[in-house]
């Protein structure tokens, strides 16, 4: 009878490099891009240090490049917001480093604590706001690197039944 239990590896897998993947340099799937931001997260004294608070504005600092993404780190404090936008032609990840964060979506509303991730496609359209009372820090990965970031009213178009562009 075969079972979960009858099935053995023999030997250690790591002695047969030819069935390992060699570790990318840079990330190309949304799992990689995923674990980039991971990794950078728990390397604390890597960003730490960097992150400032700004009551007048959101405070934001490219912290690396790669071949065709960005990842940005911002902070927030309480009361800031980003405004309802979308990414344009940039898939992304969204990671809360400390504190809380606050996405809100046409479908619902989603509080983020720190650790918390969000992977979003091109176009996708939200607002992240902290409405905690403690300031939040956030890592952004964007691929390919944010060229735009449209604005849109809270009102939807009659004729599309999506957010207008705010236009200047």
């Amino acid at each position: 009878m075969n079972s979960d239990s009858d099935l053995q590896i023999a030997g250690d897998i790591l002695e047969v490099p030819h069935l390992l993947q060699t570790p990318r340099e840079h990330p190309a799937t949304v799992a990689e891009f995923v674990g980039l931001a991971r990794s950078i997260a728990a390397e604390r004294s890597q960003w730490e240090h960097l992150v400032q608070y700004d009551a007048t504005t959101r405070w934001y600092h490219r912290l690396r490049t790669g071949p065709g993404y960005e990842v940005w780190l911002l902070s927030w404090v309480p009361g800031q917001g980003s405004g309802l936008h979308d990414h344009g032609r940039s898939s992304g990840v969204l990671t809360v480093l400390d504190g809380t964060l606050t996405e809100r979506t046409e479908r619902d509303t989603r509080v983020l604590a720190a650790g918390a991730q969000r992977v979003f496609a091109p176009g996708y359209l939200h607002e992240v706001v902290n409405d905690a009372l403690e300031p939040a820090v956030s890592l952004h990965v964007y691929y390919p690197g944010l060229t735009e970031m449209p604005m849109h009213t809270p009102r939807a178009c009659e004729a599309h039944g999506e957010p207008r562009p705010v236009t200047a």
